[in-house]
C-alpha cells in the first residue's frame, strides 16, 4: 500500500506506540493526542518502540483501514527531538519512510555552481553585466 493523490496530509505520532493497539485504540490516540479529525483523507502513522514496525491508520469511505509494515534487519528513522506534537509529512516523506531513509538527515543541495554564485569573470552572464 502506497498513498495515492487523494491523501491531504500525513501525521506521524512522535511516541512509540504500544502495537497491542488497533483500529479503535489508535483512533483513539488521534483524537485525544493529535486532535484531527479521523474521517478526513489523512493518513495516521504510529511506529512502535523498537521501530520495527509501523502502522498507518486511515479512514477509507465506510471504515477504518489499518495497514502494518514489518522490517527485518533496519529500523525506522525518526526525528530526535521530536517532543509531543505530531510531525507533519509529505506523501513523498512518507513513502521514503516506507523505504528506510533518513529524512532528517537529507539536505538540500543549492542549484548551480560555486563560481557562478561567486560572480567570477568566469561566468559570461556577470561578465557581461560589468
Amino acid at each position: 500500500m502506497r498513498p495515492d493523490a487523494k491523501v491531504q496530509k500525513v501525521y506521524l505520532y512522535p511516541k512509540p506506540v504500544d502495537f497491542r493497539k488497533s483500529i479503535n485504540g489508535l483512533a483513539a490516540l488521534v483524537e485525544l493526542d493529535i486532535k484531527v479529525e479521523v474521517f478526513n483523507p489523512v493518513l495516521f502513522v504510529f511506529l512502535n518502540r523498537t521501530r520495527s514496525q509501523v502502522k498507518i491508520l486511515y479512514w477509507e469511505r465506510n471504515g477504518f483501514c489499518l495497514w502494518l509494515k514489518r522490517l527485518e534487519a533496519e529500523r525506522f528513522k525518526t526525528k530526535p527531538d521530536a517532543g509531543d506534537e505530531a510531525i507533519e509529512l509529505t506523501v513523498d516523506e512518507l513513502n521514503w519512510l516506507l523505504d528506510g531513509i533518513d529524512l532528517w538527515r537529507i539536505r538540500r543541495r543549492r542549484r548551480g555552481c560555486r563560481r557562478c554564485r561567486r560572480g567570477s569573470s568566469k561566468n559570461p552572464v556577470r561578465a557581461f553585466r560589468k
